[in-house]
């Protein structure tokens, strides 16, 4: 099997802007790109022409962009589309991070491709892109159990104890970014996916 590479270009997190939104599971995508913007010694400024929050750094030979829609989540696509477009990018260049149903508090996972899995953010990224061939960062909020129960589930404050498990998660995932940053991708997900349960 031959080993899974990635030219990563841009980081997004995807998320809903407002004060009221700041701490509701549906923004975790924003809660990492800030973990990972504060580690990496970089600040947030708000960019016009794509409509988000955007800072930049240097990995090797390239800049790699890390963004915050200032959309809501079911118009993500028209900034990440925009970045895209502007840079000349394709979704292989893209990591987007975002909550993820599926899988429990603390398990944060790494993909690449798939469908929109019901989630609006996702589905309208693949829209504007045109393509699910970008990669993913799942992380993990947990189900509520009833498929009825999910908006409300996702537009509101995890417990103490699940916040702390998709903190420490991501925590994790910033020690496997620089295998990201260097287009190991398989190194990571190797990385990542066997610190769950340790």
């Amino acid at each position: 099997m031959a080993a899974l590479t990635a030219d990563i270009r841009l980081i997004v997190g995807l998320g809903n802007p407002g004060a009221d939104y700041v701490d509701t599971r549906h923004n975790a995508g924003f809660w990492f790109l800030d973990l990972l913007v504060n580690h990496l010694s970089q600040t947030f400024r708000y960019e016009k022409r794509f409509n988000a929050d955007e800072a930049r750094f240097r990995s090797g030979d390239r800049d790699i962009i890390l963004l915050k829609p200032r959309t809501f989540m079911n118009r993500s696509g028209q900034s990440v589309g925009a970045v895209m477009r502007f840079y000349k990018m394709r979704p292989e260049h893209i990591l987007l991070v975002h909550d993820e149903l599926d899988l429990v508090p603390g398990d944060n996972r790494l993909k690449q491709g798939g469908g929109h899995g019901g989630h609006n953010g996702l589905r309208d990224t693949i829209s504007h892109l045109g393509d699910n061939d970008f990669f993913r960062l799942r992380v993990g909020i947990g189900h509520p159990g009833d498929r009825d129960q999910v908006t409300n589930y996702v537009l509101h404050r995890p417990s103490l104890e699940d916040k702390e498990l998709i903190q420490a998660a991501n925590q994790r995932t910033l020690d496997v970014m620089p295998r990201v940053f260097e287009g190991r991708l398989d190194k990571a997900m190797q990385a990542l996916h066997t610190q769950i349960g340790e």
